[in-house]
């Protein structure tokens, strides 16, 4: 037989090694993959609650509109659009386009995905190409004093390497299921952070609009204190009153004139809060006019059950993914604890500079088993189950805590409607006593402590019906994002993503 024809038949003979090889290792990773130490994981038991019966929140009076909660209510995806307002759905889709936050949550859950992806390729061989180059002379340790004769020779080979860990006690399998459970947390932690965002750029849109009302009704009331400084003036000009009544009186308007700039501080703030929850710049972005008018109270509040909330909040569900991570790492750390078995093989074309080339191949097997490692391993392994039981601690309380939310939101709503047919009472009672005791005033019956503790009554009980009624709205809010969507909001990608350096 000839050289070449050698060659070419060794060559074949080394690729179907290769071939046998890359058979017997998947075939092995098909017969072996059946068994993964460490726990199975499983979702804890619900909470053991009858949850929040359908009631009605409140009486906020006859001409006020009325919520009542109600069990078998599911809260949309797009629940802010519940308060029909236009001008607050254009935001929140705004906000949802352009938040950084967003845009770093999204970066993260691609991140995660990707780890997912690595992690699974550890289930199939890695095959790589090799090549190597030498210059030898041999010594006389090998061959004797007649090495000294041997010339210097230099050799080279290059072909493909492949290897495989089989996977015997699934450690593979469990860091693919732990990557995995990490990247369902990140896509529920930005599903948690959507909702978190359109929840608070609906707050502050109605802090806007109540805080604007609130500075309407603050100029009336600053009309007012002008009207009874005129009256008093007017009085001393015939006699009827002395100048420290004008000093109280003008001590009164000063009072409210002072209240207006408290007012707008807070209006800025909740407009450059808006601002940045779309992701951009107080000075650059100008907030939509909102107006108290322009919403509508959803009459009907989801009450929902222990089994909805866990099932419906995203931050629930991340504590539960984060949880089977936890879970997962502990069959990581016990199969560090097994045997450890590695399959690799070569077939390289090896020759001598300046000479022929012939094939060659190699397939190797190794077995290594812990013996002793100080016991790092056993507390790798303690430590994996510590961290499950506070991971498992963890959520128990995020669920426990999310049910007290839910009964703190309705039990609000009961107290501010509550609290609004109250404060409707008190100012339609302070606007009589005020009329009562202007006309008192003028014809003389009453002085002017009378008519100005009468006027600080009215303003008092007007402002306090506006914080309420802008309360029943955030308060509608905060259920809401206590109760979680039924449906998720479509997650979408941000504008705000910058691109890559040199992209």
């Amino acid at each position: 037989m000839s050289t070449i024809a050698f060659a070419a038949q060794e060559r074949r003979r080394a690729a179907r090694q290769m071939s046998r090889f890359c058979g017997i290792t998947l075939l092995g990773a098909g017969s072996l993959g059946g068994c993964a130490v460490g726990p199975d994981f499983s979702l804890p038991a619900p909470a053991a609650s009858a949850g929040f019966p359908s009631q009605s929140l409140g009486n906020a009076g006859p001409d006020a509109p009325k919520q009542a909660a109600n069990l078998d209510a599911a809260l949309p995806a797009d629940w802010w659009r519940l308060f029909k307002s236009p001008a607050l759905n254009g935001l929140v889709q705004q906000a949802l386009a352009n938040n950084w936050t967003l845009a770093a949550r999204e970066a993260a859950l691609a991140k995660s995905k990707e780890r997912v992806t690595a992690a699974s390729a550890a289930l199939y061989p890695s095959v790589d190409i090799g090549a190597s180059a030498l210059e030898t002379k041999i010594g006389a340790e090998a061959f004797g004093p007649d090495a000294q004769s041997f010339p210097i020779f230099a050799g080279y080979g290059v072909g493909p390497q492949v290897s495989y860990d089989v996977d015997i006690f699934g450690k593979t399998r469990r860091r693919v299921e732990q990557a995995s459970a990490l990247s369902e947390n990140e896509r529920l932690e930005l599903q948690a952070a959507t909702l978190s965002l359109a929840g608070n750029v609906a707050i502050e849109a109605i802090e806007v609009a109540t805080l604007r009302r609130q500075l309407s009704v603050l100029g009336g009331i600053i009309r007012d204190d002008e009207e009874n400084l005129r009256l008093v003036n007017g009085a001393i000009g015939a006699g009827a009153e002395t100048r420290a009544d004008s000093l109280q009186a003008q001590a009164q308007l000063d009072r409210d004139r002072g209240l207006v700039p408290s007012l707008r501080q807070r209006l800025d703030v909740a407009q450059d809060a808006l601002a940045i929850l779309i992701g951009k710049s107080p000075s650059d972005w100008s907030a939509p006019t909102f107006e108290l008018a322009d919403f509508e109270l959803p009459p009907t509040v989801p009450s929902t059950i222990p089994s909805r909330i866990v099932r419906d909040r995203p931050d629930i569900r991340a504590a539960e993914a984060r949880l089977h991570a936890a879970s997962a790492a502990i069959g990581v750390a016990t199969a560090d604890l097994y045997p450890k078995l590695n399959l690799s093989a070569s077939v390289a074309e090896q020759g001598l500079f300046g000479g022929p080339a012939g094939p060659a191949w190699q397939v190797l097997g190794g077995l290594t088993e812990p013996l002793f490692h100080g016991g790092a391993l056993k507390a790798g392994q303690r430590a994996a189950e510590d961290d499950y039981q506070a991971s498992l601690a963890t959520y128990q309380q995020i669920v426990v805590s999310a049910l007290g939310q839910v009964a703190d939101q309705l039990h609000g709503l009961q107290h501010d409607a509550d609290t609004y047919q109250a404060n409707d009472r008190a100012l339609e009672s302070a606007r009589s006593a005020l009329g009562l005791a202007r006309s008192g005033y003028l014809a003389g019956a009453i002085g002017v402590v009378q008519l100005l503790e009468a006027g600080r009554l009215a303003q008092e009980a007007e402002l306090e019906e506006v914080s309420t009624a802008g309360r029943r709205y955030t308060d509608t809010v905060k259920l809401f994002l206590a109760v979680g969507p039924s449906q998720p909001v479509p997650e979408k990608a941000s504008g705000a993503v910058a691109s890559l350096p040199g992209a």
